[in-house]
């Protein structure tokens, strides 16, 4: 195991395992701060979110005794012990989020519009008015994924077919449906599931679905498995219906997967959002500061390009950008002082 690899392997576990440890080794004569609890709520183990949210709270978790937190703003307030938890996804979450089940979530930021909004998912609950952003994290692309025994070809393909979009709740069942209206698919002509990625996964290989959709950082372990070992093939989402889709999604974007990223496939066309990690707007602006300190502190750089392949894209330049809620006070303080925001403009007398 190479440096970077025992390094994350050390700080990118639980972080609540850590704390365990460190507080044995400070010994009974030490005083020790107050344990500051913080969740974050991501998605499925097969999906993007939870490696991710698993390597962040490794990163920004603060328990007492830990040698590296040492560091000025290496790690968030002494103390802190950030949690990953699985969830339904990216609606679910920011659901936990406005009703105080949990400190703060993953989702896309299409699903925080049509939050903040009121409007898709979110008709029945109304606007959530407590939804804060602390940072735009990595983009998310939407990968189709058919049998390589099917004949799906294109979206249009799909139907009459078995097609699993995702968990009730998830951002891709949120995506997929919008994918199926822009291309004027009605789901009454599909035969449809409400699967998670590893349970979609082992039903194509099973030849009981046809095809899935998948949304998460390129290149995905679970589908680079399935293709490399010939079990699927990817299919494009483009042309007039995509135009389509993004006029009605804006918070969408069209984008493409390269050639070679994935085995045996060519460059192809898609569809990505980006996702935002969110909190209620009564968290604690010190805790938001602090964990925004320490997760983009240029010593944490080798610890996010060590992990998942989202963490590479975690970038204090893009992390104030394209959000569709308001942000934090505590990270709208944060990004004042590192310059990502402009300073407020004095109010003009006249």
């Amino acid at each position: 195991m190479g440096r970077h690899k025992a390094a994350l392997a050390v700080f990118a576990g639980s972080a609540l395992g850590a704390a365990a440890l460190a507080i044995l080794a400070a010994g009974p004569g030490q005083a020790q701060p107050p344990r500051l609890s913080f969740q974050v709520a991501t998605g499925a183990t097969a999906g993007t979110y939870f490696p991710m949210g698993e390597l962040i709270a490794g990163i920004v978790s603060h328990p007492p005794g830990l040698a590296r937190c040492d560091a000025r703003a290496v790690c968030g307030p002494s103390g802190l012990i950030v949690s990953a938890r699985t969830s339904d996804g990216a609606v679910a979450n920011v659901l936990a989020v406005e009703a105080g089940q949990v400190d703060s979530a993953f989702s896309q930021a299409n699903v925080v519009a049509d939050a903040v909004a009121g409007r898709g998912a979110f008709r029945k609950t109304g606007r959530l008015k407590h939804i804060r952003v602390i940072a735009d994290l990595f983009p998310e692309t939407i990968q189709l994924v058919a049998a390589v025994k099917s004949p799906i070809r294109k979206v249009a393909d799909l139907s009459g077919k078995r097609v699993s979009v995702g968990t009730d709740g998830s951002g891709a069942s949120v995506v997929a449906r919008e994918i199926l209206s822009a291309y004027r698919i009605s789901e009454r002509r599909l035969r449809l599931r409400h699967e998670s990625y590893d349970v979609s996964a082992d039903l194509l290989q099973q030849g009981k679905i046809d095809a899935f959709f998948f949304e998460g950082v390129t290149p995905s372990p679970l589908i680079h498995d399935l293709l490399a070992r010939g079990a699927a093939r990817l299919v494009p989402i483009d042309g007039k219906a995509r135009r389509r889709l993004l006029l009605h999604v804006p918070d969408l974007y069209a984008d493409s997967i390269s050639a070679g990223l994935y085995p045996h496939t060519d460059a192809i066309g898609t569809v990505s959002s980006r996702t935002l990690w969110v909190v209620k707007d009564t968290a604690s602006p010190d805790i938001v500061y602090g964990i925004l300190r320490a997760l983009f502190n240029p010593a944490n750089r080798v610890l996010l390009d060590a992990g998942p392949p989202a963490g590479r894209y975690i970038r204090l330049d893009d992390a104030a950008n394209g959000l569709t809620a308001p942000l934090h006070p505590g990270a709208e303080r944060f990004y004042r002082e590192t310059g990502k925001l402009p300073d407020p403009q004095p109010a003009q007398h006249h």
